[in-house]
């Protein structure tokens, strides 16, 4: 037999490995795959929120830190109490830079590099909408000095 097969005739990988273990000589001429038939991207499900393990982190660390967990995490913010890995606003930004899941920055001891979800130019535009409304109504209380925002 030529060695010097066509790519065609050359049996698919998942046959080579039967070859390989012993499992016999590869059918004469297999016949492809049918396609797939294409699925509709799930939507995203709501993340799981467990409870805090870790006092000295928020209970979204090590989770993915998307619109849903940010909205959760402001809906929940007391801008009159003290600010905490769980009482903080998610979209404050200091420096140019936004919080982690905790409500730490780039630079401080307990930040870490959130997970963040692949996103597209329609997202982002659905999401620009809340930040501005968030923006336009800032909850009461809610300014440069209060307990709840980052005033070093």
């Amino acid at each position: 037999e030529d060695p010097r097969k066509s790519i065609s005739e050359a049996p698919s990988f998942e046959e080579y490995l039967k070859m390989r273990d012993g499992g016999g000589a590869p059918p004469a001429a297999a016949a492809p795959a049918p396609a797939a038939p294409a699925a509709a991207a799930p939507a995203p499900a709501a993340p799981a929120v467990p409870e805090s393990s870790n006092p000295n982190y928020g209970k979204y660390d090590e989770m993915e830190w998307n619109m849903d967990a940010k909205m959760d995490v402001y809906n929940s913010w007391d801008p009159n109490s003290p600010r905490s890995p769980n009482n903080f606003n998610p979209f404050e930004t200091w420096d140019g830079n936004s919080p982690d899941c905790s409500g730490f920055y780039p630079g401080e001891g307990r930040y870490k590099d959130p997970k963040r979800p692949d996103v597209n130019f329609a997202q982002m535009q659905e999401e620009r909408k809340i930040l501005e409304d968030i923006a336009a109504n800032p909850k009461p209380g809610a300014g440069k000095g209060c307990p709840g925002c980052r005033n070093k």
